[in-house]
């Protein structure tokens, strides 16, 4: 005979016995007491789905499983293909564009200091240091966090200026006050992917080395074996759209932050671009209405 196990606390239903021909009590038990214990055996038999059966062609995974390839290690990150930073300088030509566009009213001082240093600096890191991701320099390294804190600190201080303004009284024009925080929302976007693409698992070097750190970032083709080729990883556009994301949802959305520097950096860009667009978009229409 099979007892049926005591009710659990605040459920509608008990246990509902019932009498077999042989003679066995068999125990109906609750749909939510079954949900429970077909949730664990599933959870079960998915974590002891390791070794490998089958071809690449009777399951196409891109190729993940004839790569003999752990998926830990695919979470921690393979070694990066060799990619240009071409991409990245570019993005912060665009970021420095954008800061020549503002009106005089969000510049702290004179305009030109900014956007010459920015210059300067690019010049030197366009004809003294790789142009390629394998190739390490400690010179570019340093001379590319300078230039993107030089970049985010003039952001934030536009950004606060603009704000500042606004609750001063100081604009009336609707369309400027517009155009000024697209062009600080854009520099952030730009920004904080040039934060990401340098923090990442060591720097974009870093990422060649096979005994590189800790991944920053869980990208979906970490996550999710056969989602991505076995070799994937992740370009400067990859970061790029992932501080797109954070900037428009004001939270992470497909990538995930693994570490405290990435959280606190995506948390800054959120509350960022969470000012630029509530504050500053709610006053431009009221001005424009």
């Amino acid at each position: 005979m099979i007892v049926s196990p005591p009710c659990a606390l605040g459920s509608r239903r008990p246990a509902t016995p019932r009498a077999s021909a042989a003679g066995f009590v068999h125990v109906k038990f609750p749909i939510r007491w079954r949900n429970r214990l077909r949730s664990r055996l599933m959870a079960a038999e998915s974590s002891n789905v390791e070794a490998p059966t089958g071809t690449p062609v009777d399951s196409p995974d891109g190729g993940f499983r004839a790569s003999g390839l752990r998926s830990e290690a695919l979470a921690w990150g393979v070694p990066a293909a060799d990619r240009s930073y071409w991409p990245a300088r570019a993005a912060i030509v665009v970021a420095a564009s954008l800061y020549l566009v503002l009106p005089d009213q969000l510049i702290p001082g004179p305009r030109w200091p900014v956007p010459a240093l920015e210059a300067a600096i690019l010049l030197i890191l366009t004809t003294f240091t790789p142009h390629r991701t394998k190739q390490a320099s400690a010179l570019r390294r340093v001379l590319v966090v300078t230039l993107v804190a030089l970049v985010t600190v003039a952001n934030l201080a536009n950004l606060g200026l603009l704000v500042h303004a606004l609750l001063q009284g100081g604009v009336e024009n609707g369309r400027a006050l517009i155009l000024s925080s697209v062009a600080i929302w854009l520099t952030n976007v730009i920004v904080f992917g040039l934060w990401y693409f340098e923090l990442d698992r060591g720097g974009p070097n870093q990422r060649h080395q096979p005994s590189h750190r800790e991944p920053d970032f869980l990208f979906p083709q970490m996550a999710t074996p056969g989602a991505g080729r076995p070799e994937w990883s992740p370009a400067f556009l990859d970061y790029l759209y992932v501080s797109f994301t954070n900037a428009t949802a004001f939270s992470p959305t497909d990538t995930m932050p693994m570490t405290i520097v990435a959280k606190s950096l995506m948390g800054v860009q959120s509350a960022a671009s969470l000012l630029t667009v509530a504050l500053v978009a709610a006053r431009a229409v009221n001005i424009l209405t």
